[in-house]
């Protein structure tokens, strides 16, 4: 990574870096179609996800998916999302802004929630490795919070201070594994929430990856 000036960004991959909006949804009412729940829109889903993600499950259904509805919806949605992602590419520009933050000699990584053994050849097939210090994916069971990780994630960060760090992400979630490390957060509004549902983080909310990586290094300066 070469000389590094302290600020780091600790981006999220789904939503973010990745634009896989399309990917989401339809896997999504996949896993609605295996429980007879109609399909819902882009604009619903981004009103009402949350995570844990059975928490969303019960938005809709008015009560939390049994152990066993939530087993076959779960693979369901991971089946159908690794059949489509493949349509699926980077955030418009992101390349470029992984390119010049990395050029000013800050540091970034990737932490997702996605699954570990996946997303490391995801991120490798765009080319973009070489621009993190870690890659790191989700292990264990899916659908709880990114905190737990994102302290994981932080321990073997060598020599990255939390005060200048700024993870950018998409999700409430994100502000909130943020603050577990004592990081900063910027939310976008351009992957599966709502402004709205962002705002109530309590975080700077921007509409592009341009203005997250600004308001980053403002931030962590």
């Amino acid at each position: 990574m070469g000389k590094l000036t302290g600020a780091h960004i600790v981006w999220d991959w789904n939503g973010t870096l990745f634009h896989d909006n399309d990917a989401i949804i339809g896997a999504t009412n996949a896993a609605f179609g295996e429980l007879g729940l109609a399909p819902i829109t882009m604009e619903q889903y981004r009103a009402l996800y949350c995570v844990p993600v059975p928490k969303f499950y019960e938005r809709l259904l008015g009560r939390l998916p049994t152990d066993a509805e939530w087993e076959v919806m779960d693979e369901t949605f991971h089946r159908y999302y690794t059949e489509h992602r493949v349509g699926c590419g980077l955030t418009e520009g992101a390349v470029e802004l992984l390119v010049g933050w990395r050029s000013a000699g800050h540091s970034q990584s990737i932490l997702s929630m996605y699954v570990h053994d996946e997303l490391l050849p995801l991120v490798r097939g765009f080319g973009i490795e070489a621009h993190f210090l870690r890659v790191d994916g989700r292990t264990g069971p899916s659908g709880g919070s990114k905190s737990e990780h994102m302290e994981r994630h932080f321990a073997a960060l060598a020599g990255v201070e939390a005060a200048r760090t700024v993870v950018i992400g998409d999700a409430a979630d994100d502000a909130v594994a943020a603050m577990r490390v004592g990081a900063r957060a910027v939310l976008y509004t351009g992957g599966s929430h709502s402004r709205a549902s962002l705002e109530v983080a309590g975080v700077p909310v921007v509409d592009t990856l341009a203005e997250a990586v600004a308001e980053a290094e403002r931030i962590a300066a």
